[in-house]
């Protein structure tokens, strides 16, 4: 079920509609249940291909249930290895052998959101903080829910439990009900107009980079290579960022509140400020169950004073390299979780480098100057553009590739795209600067009908590329 068909569409007309036609928590919860396993079933063409994926929840069920009645550090270490190992055999991982694997057609859609709540559930249970039963039901709408399987935003248990309790008891406003809409529709703009149009360039610029590695001159190969970076990274922006409009646009209309999952991640001043705005959700999962227990660790066994501010080098280092490497099951992913791991640290390092030499307060008003501030955007957008390559080549092609460019060309390519990111965000804040304040001047002097007039636009936009496109982009994050 695509997000931008006219299935999907109805789909969710229909949940809105059923699940607000109750104030019954308990019908609430069977009503989403039937709209999760309508959901799943749309991704399979036997219900026999879910097996392994119910298998899989009812595993991650007893164990939480299990560390919840005994909760010792022997069952959770037992319990995180069977369920890492079955989501790994499940995820057919590299390393895995093929005999170990199931060697028929099953759906893995969501399985590695669900491995994460059903982590963070026994984590909780372990340190005691889940003090009552979660009955099955809730247990599957928490971790199958249809709004937050594909791709997040990985809500907290208990932030998950209080919107559902509170959706019962709020009553859609119109203003409610406007700005759900306004968010949904501003999610198929980047959908359907900003990630087609750059999925269009991408498509017609990358086959080049992948057929002409040998052949194309090693100029028009390094500007081929840069334009392919930089159209699929705006393109995964767009359908990601999209995507979570929708989402979160729909549960407003059912009540609740989903985290954000994006803050203007083009505005990060630092590769560490880049994640902290980008897949917010997910990063906040590895800061609390993998960055912060790691620094403690060590920070325990590492006494020595100079070396303290090197130890969280070393845990962004191994926490962005887990990150990149749960992504995807092929080796390729194991250099763009590397990639990941040593940008992390190296920023981390110059952070530690920089104050230490300049001096906090020289160095706080030296990252306030314009230049500095478009410089480190440039060279944050330039540097995720090039990891991301992970995710549209395999490992051969990306050796091919390095291997036409060489050292100076992957320079080359770096210098460049870090100098047009940097001039071109200068550009957009100054424009977006000047249509602010015409918008607002008309904001007062229009009121509602100038949103009304913006929302009609912005449907007529979705329109109009759509007819040319035909279609629009499958989402593309809930491969990973």
């Amino acid at each position: 079920m695509t997000f931008t068909s006219l299935t999907f569409l109805g789909f969710v007309i229909a949940v809105v509609l059923f699940v607000n036609a109750t104030r019954s928590p308990r019908i609430r919860s069977w009503l989403m249940v039937a709209a999760n396993l309508v959901f799943l079933a749309s991704y399979v063409d036997r219900p026999f291909e879910l097996v392994p994926l119910v298998a899989f929840l009812v595993l991650g069920y007893a164990c939480v249930e299990l560390l919840r009645r005994m909760p010792t550090s022997a069952l959770l270490w037992s319990g995180l290895v069977v369920v890492l190992c079955t989501f790994v055999t499940l995820k057919k991982y590299a390393f895995v052998p093929e005999p170990l694997t199931l060697q028929t057609v099953y759906a893995v859609v969501g399985l590695s959101y669900v491995l994460f709540r059903v982590l963070h559930l026994m984590i909780d249970a372990r340190q005691g903080e889940l003090r009552e039963r979660i009955g099955p039901i809730a247990f599957f709408n928490y971790t199958a829910s249809f709004l937050t399987l594909t791709a997040g935003p990985i809500q907290r248990y208990k932030d998950f439990e209080r919107e559902a309790r509170a959706s019962t008891e709020v009553e859609l406003r119109e203003p409610d009900v406007y700005a759900a809409f306004a968010r949904i529709i501003q999610g198929f703009v980047r959908i359907a107009v900003v990630s087609a149009v750059f999925n269009y360039v991408f498509a017609a610029v990358s086959g080049r980079v992948l057929a002409g590695t040998a052949t194309l001159a090693w100029s028009q190969l390094l500007a081929t290579y840069a334009v392919s970076a930089v159209s699929y990274t705006v393109f995964l922006y767009a359908n990601f960022a999209g995507y979570m409009d929708v989402v979160i646009g729909v549960a407003a209309l059912l009540g609740q509140k989903l985290p954000e999952n994006f803050d203007r991640p083009f505005q990060a001043r630092s590769f560490l400020d880049f994640w902290a705005r980008w897949h917010i959700t997910l990063s906040q999962w590895f800061r609390t169950y993998v960055f912060n227990p790691l620094l403690r660790v060590l920070s325990e066994r590492v006494t020595s004073r100079a070396l303290a501010p090197y130890i969280a080098v070393v845990a962004f280092f191994v926490t962005f390299l887990l990150m990149g490497i749960w992504h995807g099951a092929t080796s390729v992913f194991v250099v763009y979780g590397l990639f990941m791991g040593a940008g992390a640290s190296i920023n981390k390092l110059w952070q530690v480098q920089a104050a230490k030499r300049l001096g906090k307060a020289r160095y706080k008003a030296l990252c306030e100057q314009p230049i500095a501030i478009y410089t480190s955007r440039g060279l944050t957008f330039a540097y995720f553009a090039l990891g991301l390559s992970c995710l549209w080549l395999s490992l051969g092609e990306l050796a091919a590739v390095s291997a036409r460019l060489g050292p100076h060309g992957w320079l080359l390519v770096y210098a460049g795209l870090t100098s047009g990111a940097a001039l071109s965000f200068a550009a957009w804040d100054a424009l977006a600067s000047a249509v602010t304040r015409v918008s607002s001047l008309g904001s007062r002097k229009l009121g509602v009908v100038s949103g009304n007039l913006l929302l009609a636009s912005q449907i007529l936009l979705i329109l109009c590329v759509s007819s040319f496109f035909h279609k629009s982009p499958e989402f593309v994050y809930r491969a990973f």
